[in-house]
């Protein structure tokens, strides 16, 4: 969702034109480190569309900068990183969004021992500069490349631990399904989408999991390519996605698109999920009644 018309059109937008119960911003351009923060009267006005529109604030989300890398050598890409993340958890607290994610970083060759470090050292400052804002940090599952780290769950899990204890409970968990088919969880396949639910489990917790990046895969299993596809036109597929809302899991997790497109293509991708799920037994995975 654009915010180029103003926050307090997002709300409105959604509803309207996409037809959607939930939605990402970006809280600022996601390409340029200077911020233009909201006026009192933009957030009054957001938060009255938001009661208007009916939306949840738990089903929303913010997208940190594409230029923010937490993981980076560059000391000055690594500086403004954190103080970027800072300011944008600053007006999610205006705004009353409660979820902040980030693409954890990527070394760029300094190997994922160096990278780690960066990411925990980051996010402690982050956290040790916003003692009293709730906005909790979602490490975005990443796809296998260009050293980004966090493409498994068992890695988002080390930053976590690396974190000081007092801290960790702000952290969360978003799961990308193009991110996660780039680096071999096959959603396509039962015992695939079965894996993944355990390997969530086992390593952070099910508890952490607060939002799914619902995208389909331009490029095949394992392909660390990082290329969205509309749903039901890549890789995994109409059927694919059926087997993965074949599973009761993902019922209460908020769905949010990342699909080529705008508006009108992101109403015709809401309305194939539609169609996919109205195509279960609600006795056996996604119960469709619920919404």
């Amino acid at each position: 969702m654009g915010i180029s018309k103003g926050f307090h059109l997002v709300p409105k937008e959604t509803v309207e034109e996409v037809g959607g119960n939930a939605f990402q911003i970006f809280n600022h351009s996601p390409r340029f480190w200077k911020f233009s923060p909201p006026s009192d009267e933009q957030v009054a006005l957001f938060h009255q569309s938001m009661v208007q529109h009916r939306l949840d604030y738990e089903n929303t989300l913010v997208h940190s900068s594409y230029l923010v890398n937490l993981a980076s050598p560059k000391d000055e890409v690594y500086e403004k990183s954190i103080e970027t993340m800072i300011q944008e958890m600053q007006i999610c607290d205006r705004l009353k969004l409660p979820y902040l994610n980030v693409h954890p970083g990527s070394h760029l060759g300094e190997g994922e021992a160096f990278g780690f470090s960066r990411i925990v050292n980051a996010l402690n400052r982050i956290f040790i500069d916003t003692p009293d804002l709730p906005t909790m940090i979602l490490l975005e599952g990443v796809s296998p490349k260009g050293g980004n780290i966090g493409y498994y769950p068992s890695q988002i899990k080390e930053i976590i631990d690396g974190v000081h204890p007092d801290f960790q409970h702000r952290l969360g968990y978003c799961y990308d399904t193009c991110h996660g088919f780039d680096a071999g969880f096959d959603i396509t396949q039962p015992e695939g989408v079965q894996g993944l639910i355990d390997t969530i489990r086992e390593d952070l917790g099910w508890e952490r999991l607060k939002m799914i990046h619902l995208n389909d895969s331009k490029f095949p299993l394992n392909a660390r390519q990082d290329r969205h596809a509309r749903i039901g036109e890549g890789t995994i597929g109409r059927d694919g996605f059926k087997t993965f809302f074949s599973f009761k899991e993902w019922q209460d997790i908020p769905l949010l698109l990342e699909t080529p497109g705008d508006n009108p293509e992101h109403r015709e991708d809401i309305e194939v999920i539609r169609e996919i799920l109205h195509q279960i037994d609600p006795a056996d995975g996604w119960d469709w009644r619920r919404g």
